[in-house]
């Protein structure tokens, strides 16, 4: 099995005392994988898991990688590939569709604005348009989420922009 030691994935050593330092607060327990992988994921700018770092996290939590990976691809707040410094994330789910008009007309803002389609990236690595399921607002909508942060009430193209303009 390849570690994250071998040549093939390394880890700097600044980066294995972080991940170290998560599994440390969550007892090296790999029931608590889907927090750890949270965690570490916001060790990196662009708000993913490297495969290095999967591999890394299977070796020190006794499971097979394909469970990292399982928990990657599932959860809709992790990734296992590389995001923009500000990944938005549009609910899709029925609740939120309840409204679709807003909802709607949001993401086809935010598709106009960015220039990009739903899963890709701003060409300055800035933005990233995700859907994803229920966050939670609802009651807010339509709304966005980005880097776990709700922005609410985004129901004109001079809020969506301001919303933008703010991200540095």
């Amino acid at each position: 099995m390849l570690t994250a030691q071998s040549q093939e994935y390394p880890l700097s050593a600044e980066l294995q005392a972080k991940i170290d330092l998560v599994l440390e607060s969550h007892d090296n327990d790999p029931t608590q994988i889907v927090g750890i992988l949270l965690e570490v994921q916001e060790l990196n700018e662009r708000h993913y898991v490297p495969e290095s770092t999967a591999y890394y996290l299977a070796d020190r939590l006794g499971l097979p990688v394909t469970n990292v990976f399982d928990c990657l691809n599932f959860y809709s707040e992790l990734s296992s590939k590389p995001r923009a410094k500000y990944p938005i994330q549009v609910c899709s789910s029925p609740a939120c569709r309840v409204n679709v008009i807003d909802t709607k007309r949001l993401l086809e803002t935010l598709e106009r604005l960015l220039d990009i389609k739903i899963g890709e990236t701003t060409y300055d690595g800035r933005f990233t348009l995700e859907t994803t399921t229920c966050y939670g607002a609802c009651d807010r909508a339509p709304s966005v989420r980005i880097n776990g942060q709700i922005y609410d009430h985004l129901d004109s193209q001079e809020k969506i922009e301001a919303l933008l303009r703010s991200l540095t």
